[in-house]
């Protein structure tokens, strides 16, 4: 009995909830397009998004089929077989990196832009925008070939990607653009270093295709070369760039138009100035002192000489480094030789000066059978106060003009007379009178004459020097 109600409970729920799962059947069983319609729009909907937010991808899937590029051969060029194909070319220079005079060439990065028209690659637009690509369709359609007459080194910039653009216009119009550095050689003329003007140029020119395949022109003019304003080299001032345009012809392949970029330095001589005229200047004016110093002074002037000579030899050679071996003389050259020239001759007019004075003194003492001059032992000399070396009869000249000048300050400060400045005056002059015999009757009168003859020939060399590099 207590079993039996449990069960009469549950089976009367059972029977209540059967009418509802039947009737849900019956719907699912006469309607199934409903479940299967919903779960439709559910996935439309998605691909709807998905298509929407990847719209960019399918477009460059798209680009090959929209430039006909599998439709067309680019390994040949516009128009084959009809008129050559006009190329322009624009360039923007952003560097001239270094000028070598040793190695006679010239680095500098520019933008190089190509412009022609090639109708296998124009599309439709609405809009008439041009498409951008970047080096990776390079490689899938026609460009020019152009390359650097004379080039050393050459590279296509590639940080962080490679610096190339490609832009085509629904026409057909294409623009290429690329970033390059190039290394070329340039023909110097040193006959007038440092004082020197260099023109140099890079020349353009197409490697396979010659006049008749492609006419390579600047894009415009003139105005197709164009520069940075901040461009500047250490040694070097820009004075003029300038696009111009000539042939060249081979033998085996026939004429090519060729562009020029010319460009004209000159070079700064104020760094020159300091480290190589100058010096040699001072040099050769330092080796005029020996002049002023006395005949019997041998060690100082030798030494001086010797010095002088082995500086503008330390001068000479610290320009070779930075210098080409070329086999024609410099407008250094000319300068430094000359100033040694003067250098070395002064050492010789003390040599020429010693040995005169040697050989009379010799012709004197035969005559009179005594030795004379630095060989006479009675006229030992001895320095003097004005730093040179005299016989005795100076010294007691000078020892007579020192007591003097004593014994006239002491009575001008004991009388104190109004004529003490007259008299002061003349006892001066005589002094400098006196000193100046004695410095020239010391000297040989080669030594006189050099004073004069080794400034003036340097000023009118250097007059004639100026007036012709300069």
């Amino acid at each position: 009995m207590i079993l039996a109600s449990p069960l009469v409970f549950f089976t009367s729920i059972w029977i209540a909830l059967m009418p509802v799962k039947c009737a849900a059947s019956e719907i699912t069983k006469s309607h199934p397009q409903c479940s299967s319609s919903m779960k439709r729009s559910r996935d439309n909907k998605q691909e709807a998004r998905m298509r929407k937010d990847d719209s960019t991808k399918a477009w460059l899937l798209q680009y090959e089929q929209l430039l006909h590029i599998e439709e067309h051969d680019f390994a040949m060029r516009p128009g084959f077989g009809g008129s050559p194909v006009p190329v322009g070319i624009d360039v923007q220079v952003e560097s001239i990196d270094s000028i070598s005079e040793v190695n006679m060439d010239f680095t500098m990065t520019f933008y190089l832009r190509h412009y022609w028209k090639d109708e296998r690659l124009s599309f439709p637009s609405t809009t008439n925008k041009s498409m951008t690509f970047d080096h990776r369709l390079i490689k899938k359609i026609w460009v020019p070939d152009i390359f650097f007459v004379h080039s050393k080194r050459s590279f296509i910039h590639d940080t962080t990607v490679e610096n190339i653009m490609l832009r085509v216009y629904p026409d057909g119009n294409v623009l290429f653009s690329l970033r390059v550095t190039v290394s070329a050689m340039c023909l110097m003329d040193f006959s007038r270093f440092p004082l020197d003007t260099q023109s140099c140029s890079l020349e353009l020119e197409s490697y396979a295709y010659n006049e008749e395949d492609l006419m390579l022109y600047w894009k415009h003019g003139n105005r197709s070369l164009n520069t940075d304003e901040h461009i500047s080299l250490s040694q070097f001032f820009i004075e003029d760039f300038s696009a111009s345009s000539g042939f060249a012809f081979y033998s085996s392949t026939g004429w090519y138009n060729r562009l020029f970029i010319n460009f004209v330095l000159r070079r700064h001589i104020f760094f020159f100035v300091l480290q190589t005229y100058f010096p040699a200047m001072l040099m050769v004016m330092l080796s005029w002192v020996s002049f002023w110093i006395d005949q019997r002074a041998v060690p100082a002037r030798v030494s001086l000489g010797i010095t002088t000579v082995l500086t503008m030899s330390t001068i000479i050679s610290g320009m070779s480094p930075s210098m080409p071996q070329v086999s024609y003389i410099k407008a250094v050259d000319v300068y430094l030789w000359v100033s040694s020239l003067f250098v070395f001759l002064s050492v010789i007019e003390y040599a020429a000066v010693n040995y005169l004075t040697t050989m009379e003194e010799r012709k004197h003492s035969n005559k009179t059978g005594k030795p004379s001059g630095m060989y006479n032992i009675d006229r030992v000399p001895a320095m003097a106060f004005d730093g040179c070396y005299h016989d005795c009869k100076t010294e007691m000249d000078q020892t007579s003009f020192s007591l003097h000048s004593e014994e006239d300050s002491v009575q001008e400060r004991s009388t104190g007379s109004p004529s003490t400045n007259s008299s002061q005056i003349k006892r001066r002059q005589s002094l400098g009178e006196d000193v100046g015999r004695i410095i020239l009757e010391n000297n040989h009168v080669i030594d006189t004459y050099s004073r004069i003859f080794f400034p003036i020939v340097y000023i009118i060399f250097n007059l004639f020097y100026w007036g012709i590099y300069v």
